[in-house]
């Protein structure tokens, strides 16, 4: 792939606002072919399309669907529109996620906030992704990629978001398996990259306590360094460099060692106790 996505046609889910929006801004100036919009905010999705409409001027195709993620076949009933629409992307953008509040497991819910946290931050990626990604492979002369914007939190356990970190570390595992996958098959056209963020200041993570050695990240840090990685294919993303750190201790630590120095001494396993995320 060149060093722009210019001719190139990407969908991005959770695009109606934040990050998610700002990935379609960057291709939209980068001369994209089109940029088609997931998100289950119609007013938000409706706004976004028609300013990046704007300022394309014709140059790109901008386009919007309505989905909710979360439901699994209307993920499938809205992939079959943009390939009759618009055909297969040659970049997907998994964005979309949700956190929800800040108890202890069994202060949750009777199961709807683990239900809604699993399906639209583990099981989205991969339908949407089985989606579109036959039509990736069969065009083995045309380069592609698929995103996944996974968590630091799918790396290291961390109270106060179990399930948060359960989706996130089968998101991880899941894009992982599919990177070798597809290279195990020779399907070298398709890059797979896992981004592995800290907590970024977007509402998504508002009020949390940033650990040592992690500060909050800006979004448009993390979205020109997760294009360029993108871009060069790179497989895997980790910011900040002590989210690496981190893991890496975790595999040579002793697991009560570690809680002691990083989990505690670090302040990860206190991050969330005053979070309130998007009201």
């Amino acid at each position: 792939m060149t060093r722009t996505v210019q001719g190139a046609n990407l969908l991005i889910t959770g695009a109606a606002g934040g990050m998610g929006r700002m990935y379609a801004e960057r291709a939209v100036a980068e001369r994209a072919a089109s940029v088609t919009l997931w998100d289950r905010d119609a007013p938000a999705l409706s706004r976004a399309a028609d300013e990046l409409g704007a300022v394309a001027r014709g140059v790109t195709r901008v386009h919007s669907y309505v989905v909710d993620v979360a439901d699994l076949g209307a993920i499938a009933k809205t992939a079959q529109r943009v390939r009759k629409d618009i055909g297969n992307p040659d970049i997907l953008i998994n964005n979309a996620g949700i956190v929800r509040g800040n108890r202890y497991f069994w202060e949750t819910d009777n199961g709807e906030d683990t239900r809604a946290t699993m399906h639209v931050n583990a099981l989205a990626p991969m339908y949407i992704t089985r989606e579109f990604l036959p039509g990736m492979i069969a065009d083995a002369y045309r380069p592609a990629r698929i995103v996944n914007i996974a968590s630091a939190a799918g790396t290291l356990a961390n109270p106060r978001m179990a399930v948060y970190a359960a989706s996130k570390a089968a998101h991880i595992g899941w894009s992982e398996s599919l990177r070798l996958e597809l290279e195990q098959a020779a399907h070298s056209n398709v890059k797979v990259l896992t981004v592995t963020p800290s907590y970024i200041s977007t509402g998504m993570f508002h009020g949390v306590r940033p650990p040592m050695l992690a500060p909050i990240l800006e979004p448009e840090y993390v979205v020109d360094r997760v294009w360029r990685a993108m871009l060069a294919g790179r497989p895997l993303l980790e910011l900040p460099w002590s989210v690496g750190l981190s893991r890496a201790l975790r595999g040579l630590l002793p697991t009560r060692v570690f809680d002691r120095v990083v989990g505690r001494g670090f302040g990860v396993y206190r991050s969330m106790e005053n979070h309130t995320g998007r009201r």
